[in-house]
């Protein structure tokens, strides 16, 4: 079977949708040179190098970055290198994407919309939050208890981590929880103390965000 197009670059995205896809691409090391579509798995600060190499015919997946006359599907998920479900999943594109491209896509379960250029910025931003930021601070907060010698048993914060998000996707904002959303400034403070810098300002700007 003939590959449909090409996706240069072998990170953890490019692995993922190739093994999703299967025979219906081709997989090759960033430094080849494909013929026919390509579509761009590299690191946002290579895609404008690679983008001259396939003029008129190659795709990136850059949600920040904007080239007027290369257009981007970004997905709005977290990629491990592995084929996952992804039904459901918001697909951010730029410009005229080609429609076998997006077939392609919405093929996975992926649900196109459109992002003007103007706004991936702040879009990129708020996928940041979401998702690296949200990282940081689970990883941050076993840390802390770590040093302090406190060791969860089973699987640690990650059932709080996952009843938050359940809770989101139900309730909406009436699903945050916690001190900030009641308003218990007793508790606020008394954490607030036991937190080094630079995790005790974290702490309390976060809190009071949505404020």
């Amino acid at each position: 079977m003939t590959a449909e197009f090409t996706i240069l670059g072998r990170g953890r995205a490019g692995r993922a949708l190739a093994e999703a896809w299967g025979d219906r691409v081709a997989l090759v090391e960033s430094s080849a040179k494909p013929d026919g579509l390509v579509l761009l798995a590299v690191p946002d600060d290579a895609v404008p190098a690679h983008a001259v190499d396939f003029p008129g015919r190659c795709i990136h997946m850059s949600g920040s970055l904007h080239l007027p006359k290369v257009p981007c599907a970004h997905p709005l998920t977290s990629f491990d290198g592995h084929a996952r479900d992804w039904t459901g999943t918001p697909l951010a594109l730029t410009g005229p994407v080609p429609e076998a491209l997006r077939t392609a896509f919405t093929s996975l379960g992926f649900l196109p919309f459109e992002l003007a250029p103007e706004a991936k910025p702040l879009y990129h931003a708020a996928a940041v939050l979401a998702c690296g930021h949200a990282a940081t601070l689970w990883l941050g907060a076993e840390a802390l208890l770590r040093a302090r010698g406190v060791a969860l048993p089973g699987r640690g914060l990650l059932p709080l981590a996952e009843a938050t998000l359940r809770n989101l996707a139900e309730l909406g904002a009436a699903g945050r929880t916690g001190p900030f959303a009641r308003g218990d400034g007793a508790t606020i403070a008394r954490d607030a103390q036991a937190l080094p810098d630079p995790w005790r300002q974290i702490f309390m700007d976060l809190g009071r965000a949505l404020d």
